[in-house]
């Protein structure tokens, strides 16, 4: 075996093991995700009983709503990128070559990179800047806006790490992704 194949293959074995790994991680965020969203609901359906039946207002039910359905939005990104859920125009999918689609899934990927990379590092300077001036929300019951900003900002790195992993795959060994 050539070095160069051994590499190839080393490479390819420790791609393996992150993807193994991010997998995992996604199979327990996604769990976490859809409790988050029964919780959203749960919290929403509180609201309208308490203040419909018992004529009371509750202040804190929208911001926990929403702080729940954002984890569970950005969580969940990287579990949907696994399964290419994101940028597949599927409305041409089968009509090119496998040659061309091979191309075409590659340039969404380096799209995707771009796009997510950027969100990223907009997503730590927000996330770094509420936490570091102590914001919080307008309300009376005034959580701290890191909380959310730190949920999107986890689940943006974690998808754009997971686009990495997928490019290196795609560039690594294009025979088996085309």
């Amino acid at each position: 075996m050539s070095d160069q194949t051994h590499a190839a293959a080393a490479l390819l074995g420790a791609l393996g093991r992150i993807r193994s790994l991010f997998d995992r991680l996604d199979g327990l965020l996604v769990a976490l995700c859809a409790f988050a969203t029964i919780g959203a609901g749960l919290v929403l359906s509180y609201s309208i009983a308490v203040r419909y039946l018992l004529h009371s207002s509750t202040d804190w039910q929208d911001e926990m709503a929403v702080f729940l359905l954002v984890g569970a939005t950005f969580m969940s990104a990287p579990f949907v990128q696994s399964r290419r859920g994101h940028i597949a125009i599927e409305a041409i999918e089968g009509y090119f070559p496998d040659r061309i689609e091979h191309v075409r899934l590659f340039i969404a990927d380096i799209v995707s990179l771009l796009f997510c990379g950027f969100f990223t590092w907009q997503s730590w300077l927000i996330f770094l800047e509420a936490f570091d001036d102590g914001r919080v929300t307008d309300s009376a019951w005034a959580p701290p806006l890191w909380i959310p900003y730190s949920l999107m900002t986890a689940g943006m790195t974690l998808l754009t790490l997971r686009i990495v992993v997928q490019l290196v795959e795609t560039i690594s060994s294009p025979k088996e992704n085309a």
